[in-house]
């Protein structure tokens, strides 16, 4: 009796390269970015506008989100390295055109910076807390005083920041799910959707609401637009990209992208913003939660999908 074996050269642990290189930590950790990058643009550009009276949330209390995002997205990036120790060899250079390089000075400039944005309005966020030291209080003095070049800093390094998370998967060239140019402005709408909805869960302001619903409904209609636009050249792509998009449309990522992305995510939450806009009672909390769900679960479709294909070279 003959025995033949067949083997495949595709995907074979320990032998063929590893096609699952990321895992949940990315995910986290782009969502965290993204959401925080939202924040910042919206106080930043308030405080530019000079409307910090007419949107308190914005500037005082959903930002204390973003420091605490960064930080726990960077710990997420951090469990997930393999050789920890060495994580500081990627600040003895810069590389102009790595898009991890660009995030990583880019965080090492925000973050600290996110962080004396709200110690800036200490005495605003916690009324009840003096900051006994009187060095403490004179450096927060000096923050106030300077919270206008602190916001001119932020919208730059908020929309690199935003963009760079969609950049990061974009830049992998051999993954046919990641290999789109549209995915560096998708993930930055919704990095700042996402923000929209936080601001909302925050405020107390009626006006101040209706303002980011109105906000939040145009960014996920141009969130849907540019998803429209992605499909579109997946489907107008090589066979490998073909292939890549039934992930999404008829595969085992369908109904987590349609089902809890696009629907539970983007078009029933614009609905409901569009109702209560409309006069119609809706809890707020409700599609802002809805919105960041969407935004999490995209982005373990995409970091999670796009590990699945790859072009053979």
């Amino acid at each position: 009796m003959e025995e033949e074996l067949f083997t495949s050269g595709r995907n074979i642990p320990n032998i063929d390269p590893s096609l699952q290189i990321w895992h949940w930590p990315i995910s986290v950790y782009l969502f965290l970015g993204g959401l925080a990058a939202g924040l910042l643009f919206f106080a930043a550009l308030s405080t530019v506008l000079k409307r910090e009276d007419e949107t308190p949330a914005t500037v005082k209390y959903a930002i204390i989100v973003a420091p605490i995002a960064l930080v726990l997205g960077l710990m997420a990036l951090f469990y997930d390295l393999t050789h920890k120790i060495f994580f500081w060899q990627l600040y003895t250079t810069v590389r102009i055109e790595s898009p991890m390089s660009w995030g990583a000075w880019v965080l090492l400039f925000i973050t600290p910076l996110s962080m004396l944005w709200v110690f800036s309005y200490w005495k605003d966020i916690f009324p009840k807390m003096d900051l006994r030291l009187s060095f403490l209080e004179k450096f927060r003095l000096f923050l106030v005083k300077n919270r206008m070049k602190m916001a001119y800093i932020l919208i730059p390094l908020s929309i690199i920041l935003g963009i760079y998370t969609g950049i990061l998967l974009s830049a992998f060239n051999a993954r046919p799910l990641w290999n789109n140019a549209i995915l560096g402005p998708l993930f930055l709408v919704s990095g700042l959707s996402t923000a929209a909805a936080t601001i909302i869960l925050f405020s107390k302001s009626h006006s101040e609401r209706s303002l980011f619903s109105k906000i939040d409904v145009g960014l996920i209609i141009i969130e849907l637009a540019l998803i429209v636009h992605m499909i579109m050249g997946y489907w107008a792509g090589s066979e490998v990209q073909l292939e890549a998009m039934e992930l999404l449309v008829n595969g085992e990522f369908t109904v987590m992208f349609f089902v809890f992305v696009i629907i539970l995510g983007l078009l029933l939450p614009g609905l409901l913003e569009i109702m209560e806009l409309r006069g119609y009672k809706v809890p707020v909390v409700v599609p802002a939660i809805l919105i960041l769900i969407g935004g999490l679960v995209f982005r373990f479709v995409m970091v999670e999908a796009g590990q699945l294909t790859r072009y053979l070279y």
